[in-house]
């Protein structure tokens, strides 16, 4: 009996511990799943208000390349050219920028010129944010509120400014998030400082105070950068259910909350464990087991959370087609390296290699986006693969990479860079069946040395990319003090361009054809002219390359064919030849387009000679040959422009049969002391006649040169030696009153 009692206490003892273990254990799981969910929530807080933050910076920063520039410093401060800032600010920020409303201010927070969408606001508008504003003020013009990390103070006629190392005016800034009408805004303030002549920042600047509303796109980008489907801004705060961080506007005062669902394991853990807690309350042994895997679950829920934030960081700081990093996580590289170089903790230069794929589009356009995609994972893969491994390898979209690179030995360090760039992409790439040749053009630029600022080198490195890409492409350029003035001239002059086609502002020249033998004009090769109201004649050489780099080719050359449609349509009986660019071609409306143009201007297409060029025909060559049967087949007739200069090859020839080959204008130029080049005019003009071609030759300017092409054999030419190109009313009088015996006296 005692045996049973001692056995009764100890049974009764044992359950009581398994109760009291079971009930340490349950509370003790509760206290945990709290605990995981407690920690998801706080990161998915902390990630937020870090987005939020980068999202505010980023806002200002996009802005300040407008605003750091010279010709704001005079247009907005010291001139106050209302026409200028209508432009330049109001206009531009909000069809670049989205911006939806603008304001100039002078430093005291008083109201120089204000813009809503773009649109001139009045003096009501502001008071809206006057308040807001002067806050932001007075930040941006405390100690520490700059673009860069100021090295000196400079001293102006009514204050001191920060300026960097090299005496460069540093951008002051401020930015918070507001309530505007109700709905959430991010409100900024930036100075305007000067680019290049530093002396124009006498007195304290004006300052540009923009706003744009947190709207639906702005969530919607937070959503998927962040990973949370549900978030959504409210000015009340949110159900308990909800995670939310607060919103704090100027001065510390919450306008509103950003809420979501948040990511809780909890309920997760409970459901799996729950039914090894009920085994171990009735089994010790099943205690044991359960408690362990317990423990075990636990351990991989914890290592699936992590995992989670892992991956949510990496697609943050990633490219997702690639696996490269992203735009994001290459600036934040650069800007540490550049720090450890201006801080002395590393040595040598950061070398910074911005990358383009050449004619990157024309395969999206032609072999379809899945190819394009492709080429762009192995361009990613091969670079990695080929580039020393201490390189940093970064994709920013499109077809743009973006390399870096620790090294010393300045120029020499850049050339070796863009070398081993320029062979990396030398082997063809195989895609889908296609062997694709492509190339690459790449612009480089390196710090501290050229810039300490990370934006900085990245835009010199994009200007050099664009002159690498102007001199002919599949080529590097290193980043000189000249480009900047060139890369203004350029944009300059593609937003005129953009105006001249707008407005009808260019015009058409006609350069007569003759025939040899009789003199008499077969017709005429119409050329595109730019007469800019102030800088006089622009030749096409200069703005054309402008045209091909701003997508303004298609709109050019729609422009060209239906204005030489319309004013050619009831000219005497004469062809009219019109160059065609390769971007035409290859667009996939094109015949949809030339036949609207057709109907609309009612001209014959059996008149006109439609000009392509050697190069179209190797680029997609079955795309060409069916868009130039379709075009015959509408009547045009084609003519081969330029032959003998490019890729000639007797397999196209074959299968298109052309009106007319062009020979070029090199040719006939060395035709009288070089045997070599009058062998070959030859040889064209009877591959030419083989083919049933006519052959027109270019570039005709002394008696000699005509008579050796007519000794050839050409029927056609054309050239100063006859006529040079003519206003259009000059060709259409010529076409009615000039007889053939008055063409002969003139070239006899």
């Amino acid at each position: 009996m005692a045996d049973g009692l001692r056995t009764g206490w100890v049974a009764l003892g044992t359950f009581l511990a398994l109760v009291a273990l079971s009930g340490a254990l349950v509370a003790a799981f509760n206290h945990s799943t709290r605990v995981a969910d407690d920690l998801a929530r706080e990161d998915e807080r902390v990630l937020a208000r870090r987005y939020v933050d980068r999202a505010m910076r980023a806002f200002v920063a996009t802005q300040k390349v407008q605003l750091t520039w010279d010709d704001a410093m005079n247009g907005a401060v010291l001139r106050d050219d209302v026409a200028w800032s209508n432009y330049y600010l109001g206009q531009f920020f909000w069809n670049n920028f989205g911006t939806d409303e603008l304001f100039l201010v002078r430093p005291d927070g008083s109201m120089v010129h204000g813009w809503r969408e773009g649109r001139t606001a009045d003096a009501a508008a502001f008071a809206q944010v006057r308040r807001d504003v002067g806050a932001l003020l007075a930040a941006a013009q405390k100690d520490g509120a700059t673009f860069g990390q100021p090295a000196a103070m400079r001293s102006l006629a009514d204050t001191v400014w920060p300026v960097d190392a090299h005496g460069r005016p540093l951008t002051r800034w401020a930015a918070r998030p507001v309530l505007h009408n109700g709905r959430p805004a991010f409100l900024a303030v930036a100075s305007i400082v000067p680019d290049r002549d530093y002396a124009l920042l006498r007195a304290q600047p004006n300052y540009v105070a923009s706003l744009r509303y947190i709207d639906t796109g702005t969530l919607i980008q937070m959503r998927q950068d962040l990973l949370l489907p549900q978030l959504h801004f409210g000015t009340e705060r949110p159900a308990v259910h909800f995670n939310v961080i607060s919103l704090s506007g100027i001065g510390g005062g919450k306008i509103g909350w950003l809420g979501w669902v948040a990511k809780t394991p909890g309920p997760k853990i409970v459901r799996r464990t729950a039914p090894l807690l009920a085994t171990y309350i009735l089994f010790f042994l099943g205690v044991m087991v359960g408690g362990a895997i317990i423990v075990r679950r636990m351990r991989r829920t914890a290592q699936e959370l992590s995992a989670s934030e892992a991956q949510a960081q990496h697609n943050a700081l990633h490219d997702a087609m690639s696996g490269l990093p992203n735009r994001v996580h290459y600036m934040q590289k650069l800007r540490s390296e550049l720090a450890d170089c201006i801080t002395g903790r590393a040595k040598g230069d950061v070398f910074v290699a911005y990358i383009d794929i050449d004619s990157f589009k024309v395969v999206n356009d032609t072999l379809g986006h899945h190819v394009g995609d492709e080429l762009v994972r192995q361009v990613a893969l091969r670079l990695r693969r080929m580039l020393p491994t201490g390189d940093f390898l970064s994709r920013f979209g499109g077809d743009e990479f973006v390399l870096m690179r620790r090294a010393e030995g300045g120029g020499a360090a850049a050339d070796t860079f863009g070398r081993q760039l320029m062979q990396v992409m030398r082997e063809p790439f195989v895609i889908s069946g296609n062997s694709l040749e492509v190339t690459c053009s790449c612009g480089i630029s390196w710090g501290p040395e050229q810039s300490e600022d990370p934006g900085e080198l990245l835009r010199r490195a994009d200007i050099a990319l664009y002159r690498a890409k102007q001199r002919g492409r599949s080529r590097y350029r290193r980043f000189t003090r000249d480009m900047d003035a060139s890369v203004k001239l350029r944009r300059e002059m593609e937003m005129e361009l953009r105006r001249a086609i707008t407005r009808d502002e260019l015009s058409v020249a006609f350069q007569p054809i003759v025939g040899i033998d009789s003199a008499e004009i077969d017709g005429f090769e119409a050329l595109l002219r730019w007469n800019h109201p102030e800088r006089g004649e622009i030749r096409p050489g200069l703005f054309v390359p402008i045209a091909e780099q701003a997508g303004l080719m298609i709109p050019l050359g729609n422009w060209m064919l239906r204005h030489v449609f319309a004013e050619c349509r009831d000219w005497p009986a004469c062809d009219v030849s019109v160059n065609l660019s390769p971007l035409q071609i290859m667009a996939g409306d094109f015949l949809k387009t030339i036949a609207g143009i057709v109907t609309e201007t009612g001209v014959d297409p059996r008149r006109i000679v439609l000009e392509v060029t050697e190069g179209i025909m190797l680029d997609r060559s079955d795309h060409v040959v069916t868009v130039l049967r379709e075009l015959n087949r509408m009547g045009f007739r084609i003519a081969l422009d330029d032959f003998g200069i490019g890729y000639s090859s007797l397999s196209y020839l074959r299968s298109f049969q052309f009106d007319r080959i062009k020979i070029d204008r090199s040719f006939v130029q060395n035709i009288e002391g070089d045997m070599d080049a009058h062998s070959i005019l030859c040889a064209i003009v009877s591959l030419g006649h083989t083919l049933r071609m006519k052959v027109v030759a270019e570039g005709v300017e002394t008696d000699v040169q005509r008579r050796l092409v007519q000794a050839a054999g050409c029927e056609l030419v054309q050239g100063h030696l006859f006529w040079q190109a003519l206003p259009v009313a000059d060709a259409r009088a010529l076409l009615y009153r000039r007889t053939p015996s008055e063409a002969l006296r003139m070239v006899g």
